[in-house]
């Protein structure tokens, strides 16, 4: 099969990196596989996977026309088989581009919901068992499960990524016991938990010798910032580490004791055999544990907490506890690397998803009319509900992995609050 691959952002982040390790993997089965997509800092990962890459014109308001002529004209002259589109822009991209061509379009959706205007009809894989039950409900009869992966063979805790070096840079002191982060700095979802997070070590900071190391970028850094600064200053000493977007965040993964994480990036740690607590929303911080362990399963490495203000005490107790339980440690990072080698590994992932590609090639189906007219219909709401909400300036910028309108103020307002103390 020839496959064409869109994820929605080059840039770092859980769902492209299993875009790109994915088609390194379905390409190793002898399949031609070409990413597509505006530049951005894992095109180095691109490279280093053997896989070709083609830029795509500048996005501009989604579905943008320039793309869907560029993919159109790449159907034409390298006779694609499969558009395979990654969250719902690209997706709805390749959906146009593959109308009266060879082509077939196929989805994949990491975020939490899934977009309603993507056609019912579409091929579809998510992440979690929850998600794939919601979208069966709704109708989506080419709905699969495909749980995120994770490269073995680059993530493993044999490997050597340098965490002397690492440790000299960002100044972590030898006798510190470090708790990890690696995440978009982005206001849905990630935010809340990096401020809770932050108040937490601080709260701690005086009980056991904690550094609090942040990886990542994104539109929330300066609150992050902030928040880092005035809790070092508080306490006298450089609890809370940020070191920005690493081109290569397995250090931050292999200098750790403590991972805190949510979706791949939870996945990962696992894959360097360090205890993890799982991060959500409203409060929630969940130790992995045997039997933790069914529930993210069925929803995914995420979840909602009862209350946004006991996020931090709640961290704060599981800290406490790793940190003087080594045995605990080591009993927990065996069972995250056996259970992220049974499940998870990417050789199985890469025959899930060319097992996709060949049933979406086969059942090829004659789109009716009013499956695109539904379709149509539920953007143009969408469109008109986020033009709404811009106007009264709530808009998420991730409009399928936000709060609930009004509420992301109030949150960041109790967080900041519980940093300065």
């Amino acid at each position: 099969m020839k496959i064409l691959v869109f994820p929605h952002d080059l840039e770092i982040g859980g769902s492209q990196i299993n875009a790109i390790e994915i088609a390194a993997a379905v390409q190793q089965r002898g399949h031609e596989v070409v990413m597509f997509g505006k530049r951005g800092a894992l095109n180095a990962r691109i490279s280093e996977l053997g896989l070709e890459f083609v830029e795509s014109p500048r996005p501009s308001h989604r579905p943008t026309p320039a793309i869907v002529g560029a993919l159109k004209q790449l159907v034409r002259s390298r006779n694609f088989d499969v558009l395979h589109g990654y969250e719902w822009p690209p997706t709805l991209e390749c959906v146009l581009a593959a109308r009266k061509t060879r082509a077939v379009a196929v989805c994949t959706v990491m975020s939490m919901a899934v977009a309603p205007f993507i056609p019912k009809h579409l091929p579809l894989m998510v992440g979690t068992a929850n998600i794939l039950a919601a979208e069966q409900n709704f109708g989506r009869t080419r709905a699969e499960l495909m749980e995120p992966p994770v490269d073995l063979a680059h993530n493993n805790p044999g490997i050597d990524v340098g965490v002397e070096a690492f440790r000299r840079q960002w100044g972590l002191e030898s006798s510190s016991f470090i708790v990890s982060t690696v995440t978009r700095l982005a206001v849905e979802l990630k935010l809340e938990g990096v401020l809770s997070a932050i108040e937490a070590v601080g709260r701690v900071a005086h009980q056991i010798p904690v550094q609090y190391l942040i990886a990542g970028s994104g539109p929330a850094r300066n609150i992050v910032e902030a928040a880092a600064k005035e809790l070092n200053q508080g306490i006298g000493r450089r609890v809370v580490v940020l070191v920005g977007q690493l081109d290569d965040p397995r250090p931050a993964y292999a200098t750790a004791d403590l991972v805190l994480g949510m979706g791949g990036s939870a996945l990962r740690a696992m894959s360097f055999a360090k205890p993890l607590v799982v991060q959500g929303e409203q409060g929630f911080w969940e130790l992995l544990t045997p039997e933790s362990l069914p529930l993210f399963l069925q929803q995914g490495w995420f979840g909602t907490g009862p209350a946004t203000e006991t996020g931090a005490g709640r961290l704060a107790g599981l800290l406490v506890e790793i940190h003087r339980n080594p045995d605990r440690r080591r009993e927990l990072s065996a069972f995250g690397l056996a259970t992220v080698t049974r499940r998870f590994s990417l050789a199985r992932a890469a025959e899930l998803q060319e097992a996709c590609y060949g049933r979406a090639m086969q059942e090829r189906v004659e789109v009716q009319l009013r499956n695109n007219l539904g379709a149509a219909g539920r953007f143009v709401a969408h469109e008109v509900a986020q033009h709404a909400r811009q106007l009264r300036g709530c808009a998420a910028e991730d409009d399928f992995n936000a709060p609930r309108p009004g509420q992301r103020q109030a949150t960041m307002q109790r967080l900041l609050k519980g940093v300065r103390g």
